[in-house]
């Protein structure tokens, strides 16, 4: 609720930072659990950004040419709860009231899809940043593609907070670095430098000259200024603004929990609430007489964003209006991109690749069968935006439609579509999550799959958010050979699969590779990891297989009557489930117990995730009860029991360095010993019988 009071002309900049010190202060406390000094320490750094540069339109958080922010130190996330109450977001004050409670919209860290206005959801450090770098990659992208001389359609900055903690991640050292090579002038990064964190004063570990630091990156520095001084921050940001070829740094000094007589440049301020005492003592010191959750008229009034946002919003709709009747076709793509919709040929082109990698039949590495389709697929849509963390030649990643992204002499894209991220995965993968949420683009990225333990935690925060983001991971078993245990993967491919809401498809063929790339690209909502092999893999789809039971996850690909024998065998007596390189393994062991009378189903189940999404009647009819279950994966074999089977032909140790062919037959994975593994099960299920 607002206290009357007499309206002022000018905004009182102190009282609107000290609005957002109480709410920060009061919330955490009702919680009796957050971070309020970092609010309270930012206050005025946010008063500049968001009172005179941030162009965004409480009404609708979603308009395609508003200015992105990022609050990358997310533990803060009383600062941006407070900020978007204030300028008149649709978050009341009960919202705040119910900081961090079940259902509510002010959870302990920001979270996209949650509150409006939360451009990302931030929590573990660095990656705020990271997701800001791909945000600006993707505003300079647009902005070549559709912008046209006299009509500017893309020409937004992306603003960024963060700390001390986010500058210690490794992270941010691949993101910054990246920016400043791309030359992300649109990119302005405001550090808060208040020089402690939850263990204290950072002096004894964290003694980076972070000017010179970003400096070598190739950003603009500005800075230090007084993070207190409005103006001096607003002057900062305002100079951050003109960099025409560099990414900006604006370091302001700060006072954690500013405003508190005891808590204030303590680790104390950090993560705990300030107690009933010192958030009175502290409403004292800032002169602040408002009742908890309490705000006077003025404050509202001073922080509202709603008329400017909506001119904002207007005017870049007068805008569009002209560029749309200018380059009809344009604008018709740019609305489509931005909306996320695929282009309505997208059934036909994927058809098309199931279809073509069906009839050719080839037996190609399934990393070779992935760059087959995405040729088809690139082509189509321009909104795919691939690379590499250099291993382009290895994972494949690149095509005739994405030549390589590299600057013109302006510093301007020159719209090539695929991204050089150099040694660089966990980058990559949160540079992606960012390009994922900023629209316009599907990013996809490559690198070996062992390597996707250094990327983990951004695939679980693109899960996490919901983002259609396409990892790309090649060399994915002991097939990779001579390069010995450090790069074959082996848990890898089972522990993605327990990431909830990413789907891991792992195909056996080119007909199930394009299927996998038709089916990430068509899922709007689901980050994909596609696992694909370094090894040559036999065509294994039979003649006349619906495409339709592939999308499914998992299917039956071969019956015993469907291997040719003269002699008519019965029905199967058990199931072979594999997936990847290891399904012409199960077709081969089929081929062998068909001989010895024994009648097996083969399984291919690309996908486990899709799979045990389908009803219990399909699941049923692939893998029927009361009959035996064999897995077969080149990798661990824990992962397989959830599905009731009877052995699992796995690995359970690390590999070793030697030609592919010597490590499948070393480790067992030949028809012979899956044969033989199914006789076993089959005499055991006999005796128990």
């Amino acid at each position: 609720m607002a206290e009357t009071s007499a309206a002022v002309a000018t905004p009182n900049t102190t009282q609107m930072a000290n609005a957002i010190r109480a709410l920060a202060m009061d919330a955490v406390q009702q919680a009796n659990s957050g971070h309020p000094g970092a609010p309270m320490g930012m206050a005025d750094i946010a008063v500049a950004l968001w009172k005179r540069h941030l162009r965004h339109n409480p009404a609708n958080p979603h308009w395609p040419d508003r200015d992105r922010f990022v609050l990358s130190n997310g533990h803060g996330s009383m600062l941006i709860y407070a900020l978007l109450h204030l300028t008149g977001y649709d978050l009341p004050i009960e919202q705040l009231k119910a900081f961090r409670q079940l259902h509510s919209k002010t959870p302990g860290h920001p979270e996209v899809g949650i509150t409006p206005g939360v451009e990302t959801t931030t929590g573990p450090l660095g990656q705020g940043i990271t997701n800001a770098v791909g945000l600006a990659l993707a505003e300079k992208q647009l902005a070549k593609e559709f912008n046209r001389d006299g009509h500017t359609l893309v020409d937004h900055h992306t603003y960024v907070f963060m700390g001390d903690g986010c500058l210690m991640e490794g992270i941010s050292h691949e993101a910054c670095a990246l920016a400043g090579a791309w030359k992300l002038n649109k990119l302005i990064a405001i550090y808060d430098d208040n020089g402690i964190s939850i263990d204290g004063q950072v002096a004894p570990w964290f003694i980076d000259d972070t000017a010179k630091r970003f400096e070598a990156y190739g950003w603009n520095v500005v800075g230090p200024v007084d993070g207190h001084d409005v103006d001096a921050v607003d002057a900062a940001i305002a100079l951050a603004k003109t960099s025409k070829d560099k990414p900006s740094l604006v370091i302001a000094k700060t006072h954690i929990g500013k405003g508190s007589p005891n808590r204030a440049n303590t680790s104390k301020a950090h993560g705990e609430p300030l107690g009933t005492e010192e958030i009175k003592l502290t409403r004292e010191a800032l002169g602040w007489t408002h009742e908890p959750f309490v705000l006077p008229a003025e404050v509202y009034a001073d922080w509202d964003a709603k008329a400017a946002g909506a001119a904002f919003e207007s005017a870049w709709d007068d805008k569009f209006d002209a560029y749309a009747t200018q380059f009809p076709e344009l604008g018709a793509e740019f609305a489509r991109r931005m909306a996320g919709v695929l282009p309505p040929n997208f059934a036909d082109v994927a058809a098309q690749a199931v279809i073509g990698a069906h009839d050719k039949a080839e037996t190609v590495a399934s990393r070779k069968a992935s760059q087959i389709a995405l040729e088809a697929f690139t082509a189509a849509l321009p909104e795919l935006l691939g690379g590499s963390a250099d291993l382009t030649g290895s994972n494949l990643t690149n095509t005739k439609s994405t030549p390589a992204f590299r600057l013109e002499a302006d510093g301007s894209s020159n719209g090539g579509r695929h991204i050089n991220y150099g040694v660089r995965e966990f980058g990559m993968a949160a540079i992606m999550n960012g390009v994922a949420l900023h629209g316009g683009f599907i990013p996809y990225g490559g690198t070996f799959l062992t390597f996707s333990d250094y990327s983990r935690n951004a695939i679980r925060m693109a899960a996490l958010m919901k983002l259609r983001v396409i990892h790309v991971f090649t060399h994915d078993s002991i097939g990779l050979g001579e390069d010995g245990p450090t790069h074959q993967s082996v848990e890898h491919v089972s522990s993605l699969r327990l990431i909830p809401g990413l789907d891991v498809w792992r195909p056996g063929d080119t007909a199930e590779t394009a299927v996998a790339w038709t089916m990430a690209i068509a899922n709007g909502s689901r980050p994909s990891v596609l696992a694909l092999s370094r090894q040559n893999l036999n065509y294994a789809v039979k003649s006349g297989q619906a495409v339709d039971d592939i999308t499914k996850g998992g299917y039956v690909l071969s019956e015993p009557a469907d291997i040719g024998l003269k002699k008519k065998l019965k029905k199967p007596v058990a199931v072979l489930i594999a997936t990847g390189s290891e399904v012409q393994l199960a077709i081969a062991a089929q081929q062998q117990l068909a001989v010895a009378g024994i009648p097996v189903r083969v399984v291919s189940m690309p996908s486990t995730s899709v799979f045990d999404r389908q009803d219990a009647k399909y699941k049923k009819s692939v893998l029927p009860e009361g009959l035996p279950r064999i897995a077969i994966e080149a990798g661990v074999s824990a992962y397989w029991w959830k599905y009731g089977v009877s052995a699992v032909v796995g690995l359970d140790t690390y590999g070793e360095s030697a030609p592919a062919n010597v490590l499948f037959k070393h480790f067992g994975f030949t028809p012979e010993n899956v044969a033989d593994t199914v006789k076993v099960v089959l005499g055991k299920a006999r005796l128990k019988g």
